[in-house]
């Protein structure tokens, strides 16, 4: 057992963090809200949807999928019943390797994401990037980017077993962008 005093944070430690918190918990149900209302799509289909068309083929395994999108297994399995239904996705098998599944986006699928794309970034707008100084920006970004290369790394996935599904790749596009906005 430890004697040591825990860490407790500084007042400005605790304002920043509780004001990271309340952010963190906030905007997604803002731009949920946004995407909701205009387009009948969750942050996480969108999300999903945006990986899709992004990936060669728009086509992604359902593992890297799931780390991708920071979701469990199981939860990106039900994400994508409710959007194979809604006609956004399909779900075909890997010929090289039986078990495995590609989550393919379907033509439905681009036309709701082209349709619903203008209007989430002016929502990201709206509630976040367009309240932020040009300076602030890439001090949030820099930041922003080492917490993530640390959660994205074996800081973080040991606690967290949905990002175990994310590409060496995916990794190192993050630590090269922290490095790069550490240099700026």
């Amino acid at each position: 057992m430890t004697t040591e005093e825990p860490r407790w944070l500084s007042d400005e430690e605790q304002q920043m963090w509780r004001a990271s918190l309340g952010v963190l918990n906030l905007l997604p149900v803002f731009l949920e809200r946004d995407l909701q209302q205009k387009h009948g799509l969750t942050l996480h289909d969108y999300e999903i949807l945006v990986r899709l068309s992004e990936a060669p083929e728009r086509r992604i395994r359902m593992t890297e999928l799931a780390g991708l999108s920071h979701q469990s297994k199981s939860r990106l399995s039900h994400q994508m019943t409710r959007m194979e239904n809604a006609g956004l996705v399909v779900r075909e098998s890997c010929d090289s390797d039986r078990r495995g599944q590609w989550a393919v986006l379907t033509e439905a699928g681009w036309d709701r994401l082209v349709k619903a794309a203008p209007d989430h970034v002016e929502s990201v707008r709206r509630h976040y990037v367009d309240l932020l100084t040009d300076e602030q920006k890439q001090v949030l970004g820099a930041a922003f980017e080492t917490v993530m290369l640390h959660l994205h790394t074996d800081g973080g996935t040991a606690a967290c077993p949905s990002l175990s599904g994310i590409s060496a790749s995916a990794k190192k596009t993050a630590g090269a962008s922290a490095a790069a906005a550490k240099d700026a």
